[in-house]
Order: C-alpha cells, then sequence, then structure tokens
C-alpha cells in the first residue's frame, strides 16, 4: 500500500497551497469502465455504514482526442460505491445517451455543446444548428426505486441500479414529453405535511424567452408524479438550482439576458450568449407548493445584484423565509478562446455564503454574509431540507480568503459560530461533500462526509469518509482508486444495498 499523505488541518500548508498544473491533471478524460472491491484503504470503513453512494460528472473532457471547449460539455459518467460488512465495492459507466452513441460510433464531435463546444469546421458548420445533446452529466439520484441521470436542459435517463446500464428515458407515466426539461437539483422533503407527513421529491423545469415558465413537479415515494403546476415570470431566467420549505418553492431570477443571434449563427454556445447585468437586481420567486397557504399567487421580491448557482436550504421561521445561498458578485464568463483548465483564480471573485431572509408581509429581502471563504457545493443534513438547520458542510478553499480550487471541505455551526475545516491541500482537490446520517444518531451531525479528492501526486481519486462530529479528526478511512475520476459534479446516497452485477468492459 502507497502511503498517502493530506494535511489534515489548514495551519499545516501556505496560503498559496495549490499548483495550477497540478489542478489541471484532474481535467483528464477517464475513458475506461470498471468494477471491482476497494481493497486499498487507509483507517476503517465503519462496519454500520451500509448503502449506496452515487457520484456524477464529465467522465470524458474530449473526443477522440478533439478537445471540448468547458468541462459542462462532457458527457456523463455514473460513478458508484457500494458499502456493505465493512467492505466498498466501486463501479463507473457512461450513461449511454443517444448523442454519447452517436459521436463514439462516428469519432467526433458532432454535437454543439452548450458551454462553448462546436464540431469542427469552424462557424459555418455550428450555423443555425441548434440541436440539443442531452448529456446526462449533472446529478444522480435513486427515488421511487428508479436511478435517475439528471441534466437539467432534458429528460432524464434511467439506469440499472445494479450495474449502472442505461435503460432508457424516463417520463414518469408519460407526464414528461419528449425533451421536456426535468431540472438536475431536486429537492427532497423528508415530511410533506400535505402528504401525512410523507417523503416527497420536490423539482422543477424553466422554459425560457422574452418570459419563462417555470413548471413545478411532486413526487411520491412510487416515483409518481402527484402535482404539477405552472407559473409564467417576466423576463429570461437562467435558474440552475432551487430550494424548497414545507409550503414554498423558492427559485432566483439572476440578472441576466440572453442574445441568440451568435449562438444562431454558430460563433459560440448558448451558455457563452448568456450575459451578466450587474445594474439590474436579482429577483426571489416564491411559489406557493400549495393552493392553502398563506400566499395563493406567485411572489417576486428584489434583492441585490449577484449570481446563485447553488443553494444550501431554506426554511419557515417567524413568518419569514431564510436561504442560505452561495452567491457571487457576477457570472463568470466562458469566452470563445478560452481555456478552462488555464483559469486565473486570483482574478475572479469566489462564491461565498450568504443569508437571505425574505418578509412575504412587508414584502422586503435583508441579506448577511455567513461565510466569507470561498465555498461551494453546499450540504445539509437530509432530514433538514426545508426546516431549521444547524449544521452547513460545502466545499471550500484551503485559504481563509480569496478564490482558490476548492481543497477543503467546511463545516459551520450556525448556532455557535464554530468553523471546522478538513484540508486536502497542497495536492488534493475535493468534490461536493454528501453527508450521510449514522444509523444509531442522536445529534444533528451524527454520520459521515463522503468526498471525492482528485490526489494530484499519485493521479488518483480516493473517496474520503469523515467523521462529521469532527472535521480536526484525521479521516475515518481513505479509499483509494485505481485510477482517477474527473472532477464531478453532484451525487446521492441511499441506505439501498444493490446486488452487484458485473458487466462487460
Amino acid at each position: 500500500m502507497q502511503n498517502f499523505q493530506l494535511y489534515e488541518h489548514a495551519s499545516t500548508v501556505p496560503a498559496k497551497c495549490y499548483d495550477r498544473q497540478k489542478w489541471q491533471k484532474g481535467y483528464q478524460s477517464l475513458k475506461q469502465e470498471f468494477n471491482y472491491w476497494i481493497d486499498d484503504i487507509e483507517g476503517e470503513i465503519p462496519p454500520n455504514l451500509q448503502g449506496t453512494l452515487f457520484r456524477n460528472g464529465p467522465g470524458l473532457l474530449d473526443i477522440n482526442g478533439q478537445k471540448l471547449h468547458h468541462p459542462f460539455d462532457g458527457d456523463g459518467m455514473i460513478c458508484a460505491f457500494t458499502f456493505t460488512n465493512g467492505k466498498a465495492y466501486f463501479q463507473n459507466r457512461f450513461v449511454r445517451t443517444k448523442g454519447f452513441l452517436e459521436e463514439q460510433k462516428a469519432g467526433k464531435i458532432l454535437y454543439r455543446g452548450v458551454f462553448g463546444t462546436q464540431k469542427p469546421g469552424g462557424w459555418l458548420a455550428n450555423a443555425f444548428d441548434l440541436k440539443v445533446k442531452n448529456i446526462a452529466n449533472t446529478n444522480v439520484i435513486y427515488w421511487g426505486k428508479k436511478l435517475l441521470a439528471l441534466w437539467e436542459a432534458a429528460e432524464p435517463h434511467l439506469l440499472n441500479p445494479n450495474n449502472l446500464a442505461t435503460l432508457g428515458m424516463e417520463y414518469f407515466d408519460r407526464v414528461l414529453k419528449e425533451g421536456d426539461a426535468f431540472a438536475a437539483h431536486p429537492r427532497l422533503d423528508p415530511n410533506c405535511e400535505w402528504d401525512d407527513g410523507k417523503p416527497r421529491l420536490v423539482n422543477f423545469s424553466i422554459k425560457p424567452g422574452l418570459s419563462t415558465t417555470i413548471t413545478i413537479y411532486e413526487l411520491d415515494e412510487s416515483g409518481k408524479i402527484v402535482q404539477r403546476h405552472a407559473h409564467s415570470v417576466p423576463g429570461f431566467a437562467f435558474i440552475h438550482d432551487f430550494v424548497i420549505t414545507p409550503n414554498y418553492c423558492i427559485l432566483f431570477q439572476n440578472p441576466v439576458a440572453f442574445n441568440p443571434l451568435p449562438f444562431v449563427f454558430g460563433w459560440q454556445g448558448a451558455g457563452q450568449s448568456i450575459k451578466f447585468n450587474p445594474k439590474e437586481p436579482t429577483r426571489i420567486i416564491i411559489i406557493p407548493r400549495h393552493a392553502n397557504t398563506s400566499i395563493s399567487e406567485v411572489k417576486i421580491l428584489e434583492t441585490q445584484s449577484g449570481f446563485v448557482f447553488h443553494h444550501a436550504n431554506a426554511f419557515e421561521q417567524d413568518n419569514e423565509i431564510y436561504i442560505d445561498s452561495v452567491c457571487y458578485e457576477s457570472l463568470p464568463t466562458v469566452d470563445p478562446n478560452s481555456d478552462y483548465q488555464e483559469t486565473d483564480f486570483d482574478a475572479l471573485s469566489p462564491g461565498q455564503l450568504w443569508r437571505f431572509v425574505v418578509n412575504l408581509n412587508e414584502q422586503t429581502v435583508r441579506r448577511e454574509m455567513l461565510e466569507s471563504r470561498c465555498c461551494e457545493f453546499p450540504w445539509v443534513h437530509p432530514a433538514k431540507v426545508g426546516r431549521l438547520h444547524r449544521y452547513l458542510y460545502l466545499g471550500a478553499a484551503h485559504a481563509a480568503s480569496g478564490n482558490a480550487p476548492l481543497q477543503a471541505i467546511l463545516k459551520i455551526d450556525q448556532v455557535s459560530g464554530e468553523r471546522q475545516l478538513w484540508s486536502a491541500a497542497p495536492e488534493g482537490f475535493v468534490s461536493e461533500p454528501v453527508f450521510v446520517p449514522a444509523t444509531d444518531a442522536v445529534n444533528e451531525d451524527d454520520g459521515w462526509l463522503m468526498t471525492l479528492v482528485y490526489d494530484s501526486a499519485h493521479h488518483r481519486s480516493d473517496l474520503v469518509i469523515l467523521d462529521a462530529r469532527n472535521l480536526h479528526q484525521k479521516p475515518v478511512a481513505r479509499l483509494h482508486l485505481k485510477h482517477h475520476v474527473p472532477y464531478g459534479l453532484h451525487g446521492s446516497f441511499t441506505p439501498e444495498v444493490f446486488e452487484i452485477n458485473h458487466f462487460s468492459i
């Protein structure tokens, strides 16, 4: 077993604690599909940790050597870690989308990407080609006995949870139509007050234009859509995430505009044609989940200009709605001639954690910064979704100030104000932390944090399991993979332990 050193405490690493060339190596494609028992482990997997961690993200950053312009255009690759009896089994598999199969057969890029990937041949080869490739690369959830790979601009792909094989598209008993969007950030209401306390999955879709249609979906435990309602809001909306409370769905309409002409004429991708307007306010859209809430119509309130990709949570208290979100001063641009691997972190403003407090009676919004450290990918205990939470977990920069790659996991105690930081710097780069409650949990932070860490020193990835109660301790376990996994996006954990079916590579 190779010795693997990561710095456990932030104080042991200098402030400038990353090397951009080492960070870049995590953006190499992983073209192989694996399945094996993980036998290179530091520490010990908790014997009462049973279930499956699923992760999704772009696994291909090139097509037969033709580099994609941005990772967000990469084909989705699902990773699964199955925990049973103190052991862990790993497998990864690409989602066999229509576009993936076509491009693998052709050996070249056939589709334009939302974030700037173009077909070979210059603008003439791309002009008026508005086909969208469903890349299924953003999130993966297990709900209603179905494993779903999600990408916000199209319908989900249905997967076999045993071996990750792609089974087809999921339309929820034809409620969705071909090409309908189903966002990549569903929220799981652990205790729906309008359904006898049963859990529900709540999700949304947007259809942007001069006005934008927002559709809310609610799915029961069986995976059936039991509620759907659509609402029109003024203006173009680019919305990636949302939050819920027992009574409301809350979305932030970022102050952006879309000019379709550069996209239509093949000069750049659709995402590159979205421009941030710092002179316009951010709008907070409040949509009632049920007809008999305190408001029966959509409310839109304004706050200071900023951009939000991800929210941590929301809750209702004292007739106000509290929303914790990671905010940026503006939307970073993806220029046609830029190279994402040459990102100048120092030139960009960091994402920071803010709290917004909405008073519907007074039609006001106030805000305060909760955390100035550069952070992203927030997470709370799943039982606290839509409810008052004490602890927040985030991917974070190692240094307390400035912008940088995510190299640490940050825990914030919103009662005591205490911060705990576990750092993988200088060689390690972390992913989204997933909180898994312990089966015998008493307190809100009884459980584990799981994060996939790219180890640039060995060009491999490790699944790091932390004791969520105390991040100052060394990891409970580090599971060393035999290879790297490209930087991913989102994932989820289910207590289900699926039958392990090997597949042919």
